[in-house]
């Protein structure tokens, strides 16, 4: 009875043991890794003008202010389209009225503003297109602001994707070597991709001719974060 019993506690105590091996966290045997970023960018030529371009009038009364903005936007608008600019490229983006105040905080007129974003598909159009809304609108015209853009810029961001990615290999393989040690194989990667746009150009408020403009070139820029293992 006795040798049963010593029999039984061994086996109870083996099978603690298995069972404590079981739920112990497996020992990780390649801890040693490197972790780096790598950038790549092209360069581009814009094909796309986007103008954000608006109509506004003061007037001694709100309803003749916004007649006037809307009679002078509609030109605008019918001049675009006689250049070929589609309908669907032109989105409003605006529309305000706003009282004008004099001394004592009388209200002395006001002030009417239609406003519109006008994407150019063709560097050759956005000249002749800018003047016409100016011709169109007059003195009322206010040209805010106009940017290029790369219309399908998705083999660009390909490219400037790859040469991050061999900017990351290169600089794993540095540290690597530095250590002693060869690079194997990937173990993650996640991306931050990111454009580096021109700023917006300024234009004047009036024009009487064709307006010149320079696309000059485009960034595209992406980074890659990339964990190698090391051995």
């Amino acid at each position: 009875m006795k040798h049963q019993i010593a029999g039984a506690a061994a086996l109870l105590t083996l099978g603690l043991a298995l069972a404590a091996c079981d739920s112990a966290p497996p020992v990780q045997t390649n801890a040693r890794q490197v972790t780096v970023v790598g950038s790549g960018k092209v360069e581009g030529v814009p094909d796309t003008v986007i103008a954000d371009v608006g109509i506004e009038v003061v007037a001694p009364d709100g309803t003749a202010a916004m007649n006037q903005t809307s009679q002078r936007q509609k030109a605008v608008l019918d001049a675009l389209k006689a250049d070929g600019i589609d309908a669907k490229d032109i989105r409003t983006t605006s529309v305000d009225l706003q009282p004008q105040y004099g001394d004592n905080s009388v209200i002395t007129g006001y002030r009417a503003g239609n406003s519109v974003n006008v994407t150019i598909r063709s560097l050759d159009k956005a000249p002749g297109a800018l003047s016409s809304i100016v011709s169109a609108g007059g003195n009322a015209t206010r040209i805010n602001a106009v940017n290029f853009s790369i219309s399908d810029d998705s083999t660009l961001v390909a490219a400037a994707r790859a040469r991050a990615f061999d900017d990351a290999k290169a600089r794993a393989t540095q540290y690597a070597e530095l250590a002693g040690m060869s690079l194997g194989k990937v173990i993650s990667i996640s991306e931050a991709p990111g454009n580096a746009l021109p700023p917006p150009m300024p234009a004047p408020k009036a024009m009487a001719a064709d307006v010149p403009l320079e696309p000059g070139r485009q960034t595209v820029s992406f980074a890659v974060t990339a964990v190698w293992e090391l051995s």
